[in-house]
């Protein structure tokens, strides 16, 4: 066989493995349409039909309001950590939390927009030694801080809610969480990109990626028994499993060698046999608007880049390495469609 006929040869059963690759996502895919929609039908047919619709502005708050821990990292954000922490105040419609803030001891102007907050919900922690570190690291110190916030005034945190230096948080979101919070060990709200008009190829896509993630995505990875990877923010992590993941790690609860520390927070959790929840509920009736954190995206291709390198590297490979491959069917079968190399942040 001549050289050209070998390459040819070769094409074609390239071309076939690519091919039967492509019909096996096909179905992959289909797969979680029809689960999808055959749930949709089927509530809408059952539940929907005898009970009324729920919404997080008329679900009873009585009773205790438990206290909550908002962990918000922060590097190099002093020209946002300050509006952010602002509104932040101003929009939770919840009596009894407390936002501890972490910063690094070389970023002296982050410090300087946290103190200038002035307000004593916020709780401002250096971590000491010199920034970035990952993560993880940071949000490893503002456990430490609850710990010794805890034992000075008695007050213990029902669960740690977190976000980012740039989130927009949801008035009724910590009262979601009081509401819900003892029937699993973690909540995961809805994440929506804020729209940038400027940016409609960079921006827009993680709008369209987070609109099938968290419409469709993660709603079939619950339906199935599957855990709920954390998004980072717009979160709850009960306060008992988290100790119990410190407790096994030193002290550390959060991952300090993961890139995706968030992602891996919900499966670990998920493997103390404790239920993981996605919460999409409407805020209030005649609103279309769901319960929802949301926060500014990357626009521009090189912040795109680099963040989704991130969450491929920390998902589709060290993700491989660290977790495994355990749990029922359900667990697998979502793990082989995270690691498969798409990047999207909360459905993988």
């Amino acid at each position: 066989m001549t050289a050209a006929g070998i390459l040819g040869h070769l094409a074609v059963e390239l071309a076939l493995f690519a091919g039967a690759g492509f019909l096996l996502f096909g179905f992959n895919g289909l797969a979680v349409d029809l689960i999808y929609f055959s749930r949709k039908f089927w509530r809408s047919a059952t539940v929907y039909s005898r009970y009324p619709r729920a919404y997080a502005s008329t679900m009873d708050r009585s009773g205790p309001t438990p206290f909550f821990a908002i962990f918000i990292p922060a590097w190099d954000e002093a020209m946002v950590i300050g509006p952010m922490l602002r509104a932040t105040l101003t929009r939770f419609d919840y009596p009894n939390y407390k936002l501890f803030v972490g910063y690094y001891r070389n970023d002296p102007a982050t410090a300087s927009a946290i103190a200038a907050v002035a307000d004593p919900r916020v709780e401002a922690v250096m971590v000491d030694v010199d920034g970035p570190s990952t993560k993880a690291d940071c949000l490893n110190h503002l456990y430490d801080a609850l710990l010794a916030f805890e034992t000075v005034t008695g007050d213990s945190a029902k669960a740690v809610v977190l976000h980012d230096a740039e989130d927009v948080v949801h008035p009724l979101e910590l009262k979601l969480f009081s509401l819900l919070i003892d029937r699993a060990g973690v909540i995961q709200l809805p994440v929506l990109p804020l729209v940038d008009p400027s940016s409609n190829w960079v921006s827009g896509h993680y709008c369209d990626e987070f609109a099938e993630a968290h419409t469709k995505d993660l709603v079939v990875r619950e339906a199935i028994g599957a855990s709920v990877p954390l998004a980072g923010v717009g979160c709850a992590i009960a306060r008992a499993p988290l100790a119990k993941l410190a407790a096994a790690h030193e002290g550390r609860p959060f991952a300090d060698g993961s890139m995706t520390e968030d992602y891996e927070m919900g499966l670990r959790i998920g493997r103390l046999g404790l239920k993981t929840m996605f919460v999409r509920i409407p805020a209030m009736p005649g609103d279309r608007s769901v319960v929802a954190s949301r926060g500014h995206f990357p626009a521009t291709i090189g912040a795109a880049v680099r963040q989704k390198a991130r969450w491929l590297g920390g998902i589709a490979l060290t993700g491989w390495d660290r977790l495994g491959w355990q749990g029922g069917w359900g667990d697998r079968w979502m793990l082989l469609r995270d690691r498969r190399g798409r990047s999207r942040r909360c459905s993988f």
